[in-house]
């Protein structure tokens, strides 16, 4: 099996240190090849795809646009309307 080197910010290398308990490369190992495994589901899924990437975009804009306006609208109720959401 291949190696590789990870670099990690200075807090979670203190962390990995003070516990050599933890099998950190098992951990770093499974996390790296189920990401690895939703990168060619995708690749798989989107392959025949005919979108371009302004389509991905546009449809990415009104997916946000439907949240948002959920989020705010479940906000504004459970508040009587009194949420300030301007910074949303």
């Amino acid at each position: 099996m291949p190696n590789m080197t990870l670099s990690l910010p200075e807090d979670v290398y203190k962390i990995v240190k003070a516990h050599n308990e933890v099998r950190w490369s098992e951990i770093a190992r499974r996390a790296i090849e189920e990401y690895a495994k939703k990168i060619v589901l995708l690749n798989a899924i989107t392959q025949d795809s005919e979108l371009t990437e302004d389509d991905i975009v546009a449809l990415d804009h009104k997916v946000k646009a439907g949240i948002q306006k959920h989020y705010k609208s479940k906000a504004s109720r459970c508040s009587g309307g009194k949420t300030d959401l301007s910074r949303y």
